[in-house]
């Protein structure tokens, strides 16, 4: 027995379920986000032996680092060089792997699974983001409401965490009753046909194209998506407010602010951050004036923009990228996982509106779901991974598919992998390939490289074969002769990713 569990446990619910959500949120302006992180690290020093071997090997004495300028001296940690380098039980607090209760997993560019443990009282932590989207923007505190999680079922992270917050937030008095079909779309019909008549709401749980599907299949099947009030909780992908407008429309919603929420979120610590009422208006904002969202995020691409709890999941951004500082299973300190983005504080976000003439909390008419909150940015990976229902797709997956026999005679080896949209606005993976010399495209050629690619892609990526439903796993490829000059300049450094 492990009483100090249960003590942990029962300790951090009763502050869960006795703590106003206004009083957690505004936590961080009478408290100091940099002096929490320095606390957390040398809480880390002093109860994760694989943190206290990362700093002693860089023969850093923390005894040093007493100010956040002292803290942003630190080394960054990455998967590879920290959380692969030391024994998974070093990696939690006190060397204990059973100080955890949960062990999700997440697959790399191998197929090689990575573990994160947690305990309960990190899944409270994260059901805070979870309670902002049902109470503020789906007013889930006053009407009855069905969760229905389409994310992944089993060791992945999407599916179980998000099942367990929403139960969390039934357990605090919100009339939420949770199923879980999972990414099954006639279990998710049965659900709904069957149970959302007895409530004043559906919210649907998911990947946004996966989403996007079952809303179209949906319809295919005569499912009158208006009458349960629909509203929908994102996670895992960018996506364009356009897209957005497409299924508001196709599930009857007339309130984007409220009817839609997107999380930012990872497998190694949780939810990071999630779209407000507030936040999704100025990105509505930024996506009508590209010049504005130019100036503001440095790229012409739209990112996805939330804001976050500096004192639940600390920022940093690094030439680019974002780095984060958490207390989880693993407590994490500067952890670096290649997410192009920034951060943007609260009062000079309406500071640089303002300077175009926006006013996003007078557009919002509601005070409701408006915290001076930071902001975060992203963009997605800045490495050579796509993001596609959810899973990471990457191209070593891509170049094995391309070794087979025969199909190895074919091709070069190099390729472009994109995430495409059609004209119906839905997604699918796309392969650029370039042909070795005097080899000519044919259909039969793009069939079997094609069916070479997802072959390999469901043995090699366990997050593609889970997360990507069987009629969207066959990529789309074209075929371009050796040197084509769009995708494969010649004497020009190789790309093998567009996003």
């Amino acid at each position: 027995m492990q009483p100090n569990s249960t003590a942990r446990y029962t300790k951090a619910l009763t502050e869960f379920l006795s703590t106003p959500l206004e009083t957690v949120l505004a936590r961080c302006l009478h408290h100091s986000p940099e002096q929490a992180v320095v606390e957390l690290f040398h809480s880390a020093i002093a109860t994760v032996p694989a943190y206290q071997a990362f700093i002693q090997e860089r023969e850093i004495d923390p005894t040093v680092i007493q100010n956040f300028t002292d803290f942003q001296t630190l080394p960054l940690t990455t998967k590879q060089n920290y959380h692969r380098q030391y024994p998974l039980t070093d990696l939690c607090r006190h060397g204990q792997l059973e100080w955890c209760d949960t062990i999700a997993v997440s697959s790399g560019s191998t197929g090689q699974p990575t573990f994160w443990p947690r305990f309960a009282s990190d899944e409270l932590h994260i059901t805070t983001r979870f309670e902002q989207i049902f109470r503020e923007s789906f007013q889930a505190d006053t009407r009855r409401t069905l969760a229905v999680v389409c994310f992944t079922l089993g060791t992945w992270v999407g599916g179980m965490f998000t099942t367990n917050c929403c139960r969390y937030l039934a357990l605090k008095g919100y009339p939420i009753t949770v199923v879980t079909p999972g990414n099954n779309l006639s279990e998710i019909f049965r659900v709904v046909q069957a149970l959302g008549d007895s409530f004043e709401q559906v919210v649907l749980l998911g990947y946004p194209p996966f989403l996007k599907t079952v809303v179209d299949n949906g319809m295919a099947q005569g499912i009158e998506w208006g009458r349960y009030q629909i509203k929908m909780v994102f996670a895992g992908e960018v996506f364009s407010e356009e897209w957005r407008d497409l299924v508001a429309q196709r599930i009857g919603a007339t309130s984007p602010y409220y009817d839609f929420a997107a999380m930012y979120g990872t497998a190694d610590a949780g939810v990071l951050g999630n779209e407000t009422p507030l936040s999704i208006c100025i990105r509505r904002f930024l996506a009508a004036h590209p010049q504005a969202a130019k100036a503001l995020f440095g790229e012409s691409r739209l990112p996805t923009l939330v804001q976050y709890d500096p004192l639940s999941r600390f920022f940093e951004v690094q030439e680019g990228t974002l780095l984060f500082s958490g207390d989880n299973g693993i407590p994490l300190l500067r952890y670096h996982i290649n997410d192009t983005g920034g951060i943007i504080p609260y009062e000079q976000m309406l500071a640089f509106l303002n300077d175009y003439g926006f006013d996003p909390v007078a557009e919002l008419h509601s005070q409701r779901g408006i915290h001076p909150l930071p902001f975060v940015y992203v963009f997605g990976r800045s490495d050579f991974t796509v993001s596609f229902f959810g899973a990471n797709i990457y191209p070593e997956n891509v170049t094995v598919g391309l070794e087979q026999p025969t199909i190895r005679e074919w091709v070069t080896g190099k390729f472009v992998l994109q995430v495409q949209a059609d004209e119906n606005q839905d997604r699918y993976l796309s392969v650029v390939v370039e042909l070795a010399p005097g080899v000519t495209a044919t259909e039969e050629r793009e069939k079997a490289i094609a069916l070479s690619i997802q072959s390999q892609l469901l043995r090699l990526n366990s997050e593609f074969a889970n997360y990507v439903p069987p009629e969207y796993q066959q990529p789309q490829i074209t075929l371009t002769p050796t040197g084509d000059p769009e995708y494969f300049p010649v004497g020009v450094k190789h790309r093998y990713t567009r996003k």
